[in-house]
């Protein structure tokens, strides 16, 4: 305060005392953010290091290493076996009747009677129906009355010409006159001939009043009641005549296959055809192949095969849809794995050996042709030797392994257990031999903590 004013001064007294305050606070400003950095800096590393852990745990973050001993994975097993192998061409066909008719009228006239029932099996050359063979009688007996005329007219034409012939030998006729007899006499013969052909042409009319079966099949739905006037121009016809037995399959195979089918039907071979149901689990028939076709369809780049079969018991249908199974060669004591067991990566073709230590080993292998469920082994493996058929996704050599093979034989592909152990009543009942439950085949593998024992 001024002592003579009596106000407050407003600039400060001391100026170097402020500027020793503000100097002396900047180092505390700048502590305090070296201190920020250092938590920033912790809390990342231990952001980091959750993160890692994280993903060293979970499944997609690798699998850990195993440890001696860890569980045992459960497989099923089959053994590798010794015996014949049919190589099978499948294809898809079609029942297809070897004839199939449409009974139709060849003379026009009204339907009298009909022969035969709908679904009949009829013979060749029995009655089916009748037409009105009135018209074609009267036909045929104004065609013998023209026939007859004209066969008189050619008589005496001719003894008309022998009577002129001796008198011409005797110089009492004209030669001109003989030979224009002559040339009458042909042309009688001529209209004669003409005429017993409208003799024969009514006859036939008559044969055709009377209709038969022309092949032995089974007669479908009538297509015409009695009655009716039916043309020869009637698109329907009576009704549709169709042969069952025998009866062929018509299917198709890829052109790949030709020329092997090719060279067992030129050697001479009657390769047989089995037909299956539309599922094709149900053995329909058994027959043999009868011819390939001529020629390749472009735009499928199959080819079509007719197989016949006898069809004694009507098991066959016309236009049936079947699937067809041509054996065309068989395999005679071959190494038989299931297909199930046949494996590949990166080693190629192999499979999963159980070995008597219980461990697995992969065995490289050299596979041949296969069949539905069962595939030949040309080298690689002997008979007896157990192969893994399940549970060979997250095997790898030398792994530990407990045999179930409490399923059936068709999931299995094959029956029996590992030669020389005793069945696995625990992996039966999804134990492991370490006594802990064995890994479900389904879910992903886990390192999992060790389990705190009882005491």
């Amino acid at each position: 305060m001024d002592e003579h004013t009596g106000r407050l001064d407003s600039a400060p007294d001391n100026p170097p005392s402020v500027m020793l305050k503000d100097t002396t606070s900047r180092p505390i400003v700048r502590q305090s953010r070296t201190g920020r950095r250092l938590g920033l800096l912790l809390s990342l590393a231990l952001l980091g290091a959750g993160i890692g852990i994280a993903i060293w745990w979970h499944p997609w973050g690798g699998q850990p290493p195993r440890q001696s001993g860890e569980t045992p994975q459960a497989v099923r097993t089959a053994p590798v076996v010794t015996g014949d192998l049919p190589l099978l061409l499948s294809g898809l066909g079609t029942v297809t009747p070897l004839a199939t008719v449409t009974v139709r009228t060849q003379i026009n006239g009204q339907l009298q009677s009909v022969g035969f029932t709908e679904g009949q099996i009829v013979k060749q050359g029995d009655f089916l129906a009748q037409i009105d063979p009135r018209p074609y009688q009267v036909a045929l007996e104004q065609a013998k009355g023209t026939l007859a005329h004209d066969q008189g007219l050619l008589a005496q034409a001719k003894a008309n010409l022998a009577r002129y012939q001796q008198l011409n030998r005797q110089d009492s006729i004209a030669r001109q006159q003989v030979d224009d007899q002559a040339f009458l006499v042909q042309q009688y013969t001529g209209t004669v001939a003409a005429d017993q052909g409208v003799v024969d042409s009514a006859l036939l009319n008559l044969t055709y009043c009377h209709i038969t079966a022309p092949v032995t099949g089974r007669i479908g739905l009538r297509q015409v009641d009695p009655g009716n006037y039916v043309q020869t121009s009637d698109t329907n016809g009576l009704a549709v005549l169709t042969q069952l037995q025998p009866i062929s399959v018509i299917f198709t195979l890829p052109e790949d296959d030709v020329p092997q089918v090719m060279k067992r039907s030129r050697a001479g071979a009657k390769l047989p055809v089995e037909a299956f149901d539309r599922s094709d689990t149900t053995q329909i028939a058994t027959g043999t192949l009868a011819t390939v076709d001529n020629q390749i369809d472009t735009t499928t780049g199959t080819v079509k095969l007719r197989a016949n079969f006898d069809n004694a018991d009507n098991e066959l249908f016309p236009s049936q849809f079947v699937n067809a199974k041509l054996l065309v060669d068989t395999l005679h004591d071959a190494t038989i794995v299931p297909t199930a067991a046949v494996q590949r990566g990166a080693p190629g073709t192999y499979v999963y050996v159980v070995n008597a230590d219980d461990t697995v080993s992969v065995r490289k292998i050299e596979v041949g042709p296969a069949e539905g469920d069962r595939t030949a082994v040309l080298s690689g493996l002997k008979p007896g030797e157990q192969v893994v058929i399940d549970g060979a996704d997250r095997l790898r050599d030398k792994a530990k392994v407990v045999v179930n093979n409490g399923g059936t034989a068709a999931q299995a592909g094959a029956s029996g257990r590992g030669a020389g152990r005793p069945p696995a009543t625990n992996a039966a009942a999804g134990i492991g031999a370490s006594g802990e439950a064995a890994p479900d085949a389904a879910a992903p593998h886990r390192h999992r903590p060790p389990q705190p024992q009882p005491q």
